[in-house]
């Protein structure tokens, strides 16, 4: 059956001597794995079609299981995502992380929305931990484990102040911190933040200018968040923590 859908290339495998098999997150058949023939050959017409992070339309012939292209146009080549090491670290997070979140096929239309928003704000200049913090919160939502930062997760007590509970999963007031010995001290700063990622589409993130101590404390809360609530070992997470300690 043919198909044609706009994409995001996720990442990509060499396959035998002169192809790759791209993993591709579309925009109406959720992720699926293309075959791109010829895809390592310098002339190839399809060659820049598969690179990481490429956004385009893309044609191809799938039934069950692996799906061959057989036609494809870029749209945004995100040549920049690639060639500086620093995005290139923080683009790659966030695919693997949307890789890693999604089943084959699962119906994605709005994160493909969100996957194209982080990395055109990445693209464009914006601060890439605020951006990647953002997406990290978008991801949770998708896996059912947004945290409730509105009110005390036990008492329901909205007046701080408040530590994070990663592995509750929320807020604890003053009352109720003792629950959690491992909670962590989050700052009104980062709260508020933290709430307003909760409720913000990425298309709508503006430029914000974030103090070093607070973004400090959100890298501390959403890192752990995500350990807590999805545990997916990223290499690309090793490797984002050895750029962001040289930057």
């Amino acid at each position: 059956m043919l198909h044609r859908a706009e994409g995001i290339v996720l990442r990509g495998m060499d396959y035998g001597e002169n192809n790759k098999i791209i993993t591709l997150l579309t925009k109406s058949n959720g992720k699926t794995g293309i075959l791109v023939r010829g895809a390592k050959k310098v002339k190839s017409r399809h060659s820049s079609l598969a690179q990481p992070f490429t956004y385009g339309e893309f044609q191809y012939f799938r039934n069950k299981g692996l799906g061959t292209l057989n036609h494809g146009e870029i749209i945004e080549s995100h040549h920049v995502l690639r060639t500086k090491l620093e995005l290139s670290a923080y683009a790659a997070y966030a695919a693997e992380l949307t890789d890693r979140t999604l089943q084959e096929e699962e119906p994605s239309g709005f994160y493909f929305e969100q996957l194209k928003a982080c990395l055109e704000a990445l693209q464009v200049g914006k601060d890439p931990q605020i951006v990647l913090h953002l997406y990290e919160m978008r991801i949770l939502e998708l896996a059912g484990y947004l945290p409730e930062l509105e009110q005390c997760m036990h008492c329901g007590n909205r007046v701080g102040p408040f530590k994070l509970s990663c592995h509750s999963g929320g807020v604890l007031c003053s009352r109720c911190m003792a629950r959690d010995t491992f909670a962590l001290p989050v700052g009104e700063g980062a709260h508020k933040l933290l709430r307003l990622f909760a409720r913000m589409d990425m298309r709508r993130l503006g430029d914000i200018n974030v103090k070093p101590e607070t973004k400090a404390e959100l890298k501390q809360c959403m890192r752990g968040l995500m350990d807590a609530q999805l545990a997916i070992p990223m290499k690309s997470r090793s490797f984002l923590d050895q750029i962001e300690k040289l930057i």
